[in-house]
Order: structure tokens, then C-alpha cells, then sequence
């Protein structure tokens, strides 16, 4: 089967009203990613070679969406919505290249797993001319009915078209089709519209087939495969899955999660084994972790780097550009955007590190912050190995801490700081005594003079 060349015709045409939103529906995301581009990695997984994006509403924004996650996919626009077989149909120049394969699956079905497709085009490879993936269902109500004789498929009936006896059938149409690309565009032709719509069914090429004495047979995966989107419960509900995958996923890798189902992963989040989640932490899009870290709770991470033995939270934020090299730590109420943390280095507590490098072994103390913007423009700031940045120092970019510098606690750094040296930014201190009985004594009469204003 793996020298079958195939091809994915995804319909993703459907508009976001459902949704409440003037977002494509097929462009609201499960785990940072939109649920159209989960169906074509599906399909890339299966195989599939080529891509056919067909695309109705929102077709400006879809084309421009799908060069991030779909770059060589051919995108066709369905000009007026008449069915699923005249979708389809839209991507007839595709089609009619001579595939092997046409997979014809949906952009808001997300949670489609590549070995249901594979299932599908291992049948074509075996002889079917097309197959239909279905699922079972105690409660099948609603749902198109797979009515079977002899271990074949003859048809595909509609809830309101069944029969009582077709009724009890628990079989039921999960929407994904793979067609033998010798047959599917003759198929598709002899498809009539049946309703008053006008509309074009891809059912309709199961009885069709079947008459023809093709092969048409139904394989089955699980409900979860089949899952439409079609309002924010239901993408709450397919996010909900897709997370519980995920997590125990990444526990069967070797990761563990204390909590895990407060524990929420992006489409593409790497994480190595002996890595130890605690409780509410998010992983936003583009995050590598490596073996043995800590990640502590109520901890926020997005496009970060954290290698091996690395110690993060609790409550940490690590923005896009945040690297943390072997052993660093990054501390309670602490964030890091734009900047490199070298191997051994703390930041502890309270602090603020963007546009920056802190150099191997260097602490820095509660409540620093790199003053990495005027307002116009971003600035860096270069913080030595070995260095030690007293609490409540502001480091005014750009400037630079030399090797084993050292920064008296409550300054201000405007200037860049030698080697080894030792850097105080802070008007000296003045003690005046008594004078601070005189000010609550003055501050106490006006009170009391506003008071009885």
C-alpha cells in the first residue's frame, strides 16, 4: 500500500455561524492549532501525498491560513454550497490526476487518527472500490445508518429514510470516505440531487457503486474519529479529548503529571521523560522541553527551550524566546521573554528578564528587572558568568554585566559594569532622627482636618 500514490480532498467549506463567530469554523483551533490543519496531518500520516483544500466561505482567509499549515495543498473554491458530492466535485482537476487513493474527509472532524485512514486505503488496496469508515454507537439517533448484506455495504441510509428494523442498526456513518481513483469521478457524476435543495449527496455513490457490482465495504473506528464541530460546546468537548490523548500520551513516554487533567498541551509541545509536570500548568505553541525537568505549578510557557534538569515555577511564565540551558532555574512569579538563561543560572524570585543573557552560575536576586524598552524600541542587556544582581536592581539596557560582576541590592544600571567589579546605582542613605514621629503627627492633624471639611 505504501507505493499507492493518494490523495486527501478535505471540505472546508463550511462558515462560522453555528459557531457564533465570523471565523471560518474550520479555522477555531484544538490545541493552538486550527481543526481544519489536525485533518490534513491525519492525513499526511496516512500517507497522503497531495492535498485538495476545497473552501467556500472565507475563502481569502483560508487560503492565507492554509500556506502555514498546508503549504503545497491546491485550494478550490465551491462556488455555491449543493451538497457534499458537488464539494467535491470542486476539486475535480485534482481528482482527475489519476490517484490511486481519494480520501474525502472533512476540516471539522479533528480528532480523525491516521489508522482509521490507513485502515481505509489498506480495503482499496485489497480490492474496494470505495469505503466508508463508520462507527458504532449505543444511542445511534440521528446519525446515517450503514446497512450491510453479506459483509458488503449496500447503502447509506438517512435516519428519516430508515426503516424501524434499519433503526436499531448501530452502525452509523462517520462522514470519512476513501474512493479507488479509477472510479471516483464516474461516481460522482452518476450522483442526482434526490431533495428539494437541489443537493448532491457523496452517500449516494455507495448505492450507486454497490449497483455496479463494485466492491464497497465499511471499516470501523471510534466515535471520537467521527466527531463534527459545529459550536463552542462541541470544540470544547473535542479539545477536552484531544488533551486526555495527549496526557496519556506523554505519561506513557515517561512524563509524569500529577494532576493531569489540569494540565493542558499545544498541538506540538515536546517533552522528554523523566520530566515532572505539578498541577495547572499550560503549554502554549512551540515548546521543547527536555529529560528531567521540573515543572512546577500554575507555571505559563509558550515558544520556550528548557533543557535537561531544568527547574521552572511555581507560578513561572516563560515567553517565546525564553532558553533555558542545563540546570537553570526559573523562579516563583518570575518571567523570562527574549533571553537565554545559561546553564546553572538562577532567577528566582519576582523578576522580570526580556532581551537578555545571563551568563552560567550568574543569581538574580528577587524583584530585578531588565528596563529592555523606551517606549520605540527593544534593547539588550548582558549579564556575565558568575555575576550577582542584589534584589530590586533595574538594569537599564542596553548595558552589560561583566564576569563575576556584582550589583549592590537597589540600584539603578545605567552604565556597563568590568569584570569582577562591584556596581552600586543608589542615592546614599540619610537618617534623621525623630522625623518620622513628626510626619505621622502632621500627616494624623490632616487627616482630621479633611474630615471635618
Amino acid at each position: 500500500m505504501s507505493q499507492r500514490s493518494c490523495l486527501s480532498v478535505i471540505l472546508a467549506a463550511g462558515e462560522g455561524t453555528r459557531m457564533k463567530s465570523a471565523v471560518p469554523k474550520v479555522l477555531h483551533t484544538i490545541a493552538g492549532l486550527p481543526m481544519v490543519a489536525h485533518v490534513v496531518k491525519a492525513a499526511e500520516a496516512a500517507g497522503s501525498g497531495e492535498l485538495a483544500l476545497v473552501i467556500g466561505h472565507g475563502a481569502d482567509e483560508m487560503r492565507k491560513a492554509a500556506l502555514k499549515f498546508a503549504p503545497k495543498a491546491e485550494a478550490f473554491v465551491q462556488e455555491k454550497r449543493l451538497g457534499t458530492a458537488h464539494a467535491v466535485l470542486a476539486a475535480r482537476a485534482a481528482i482527475s490526476k489519476g490517484y490511486d487513493d481519494i480520501l474525502v474527509m472533512f476540516g471539522d472532524t479533528p480528532l480523525i487518527d491516521p489508522e482509521a485512514l490507513a485502515a481505509a486505503r489498506l480495503k482499496l488496496a485489497e480490492g474496494a472500490a470505495v469505503v466508508v469508515v463508520g462507527f458504532r454507537t449505543e444511542n445511534p439517533s440521528g446519525y446515517g445508518r450503514l446497512i450491510e448484506k453479506a459483509g458488503k455495504l449496500v447503502a447509506i441510509r438517512e435516519e428519516k429514510d430508515c426503516s424501524d428494523e434499519e433503526k436499531k442498526i448501530t452502525f452509523c456513518n462517520g462522514g470519512l470516505m476513501a474512493v479507488a481513483g479509477r472510479h471516483a469521478l464516474k461516481l460522482l457524476d452518476q450522483v442526482g440531487s434526490k431533495n428539494a435543495k437541489g443537493e448532491y449527496y457523496l452517500t449516494d455513490i455507495v448505492e450507486i457503486a454497490a449497483a455496479q457490482g463494485l466492491d464497497v465495504v465499511a471499516t470501523e473506528a471510534s466515535f471520537e474519529n467521527a466527531l463534527g464541530i459545529n459550536n463552542r460546546a462541541e470544540l470544547a468537548q473535542a479539545e477536552g479529548i484531544w488533551q486526555q490523548r495527549r496526557r496519556r500520551e506523554a505519561m506513557l513516554s515517561g512524563v509524569t503529571l500529577i494532576a493531569p487533567e489540569t494540565v493542558f498541551f499545544s498541538h506540538d509541545t515536546e517533552i522528554g521523560a523523566d520530566t515532572i509536570v505539578e498541577p495547572n500548568v499550560w503549554f502554549g505553541p512551540d515548546v521543547k522541553i527536555a529529560t528531567g525537568v521540573k515543572i512546577h505549578a500554575f507555571s505559563h510557557i509558550e515558544g520556550a527551550t528548557i533543557a535537561s534538569n531544568c527547574d521552572v515555577g511555581p507560578f513561572a511564565r516563560l515567553r517565546p524566546g525564553a532558553d533555558l540551558r542545563t540546570k537553570a532555574k526559573v523562579g516563583n512569579f518570575c518571567e523570562v521573554k527574549q533571553a537565554i538563561v545559561e546553564e546553572g543560572a538562577k532567577v528566582n524570585h519576582l523578576t522580570y528578564i526580556g532581551d537578555a543573557r545571563i551568563g552560567a552560575g550568574a543569581n538574580i536576586g528577587a524583584g530585578t528587572i531588565t528596563c529592555n524598552y523606551d517606549g520605540y524600541s527593544k534593547f539588550f542587556t548582558d549579564i556575565g558568568e558568575g555575576a550577582f544582581i542584589g534584589s530590586n536592581s533595574s538594569l537599564v539596557a542596553p548595558v552589560s554585566i561583566g564576569k563575576g560582576g556584582y550589583i549592590a541590592s537597589g540600584s539603578v544600571i545605567t552604565e556597563s559594569v568590568p569584570d569582577d567589579a562591584l556596581a552600586f546605582g543608589r542615592a546614599r542613605q540619610r537618617t534623621l532622627p525623630g522625623k518620622g514621629k513628626e510626619l505621622r503627627e502632621r500627616f494624623s492633624q490632616a487627616a482630621a482636618a479633611r474630615k471635618k471639611g
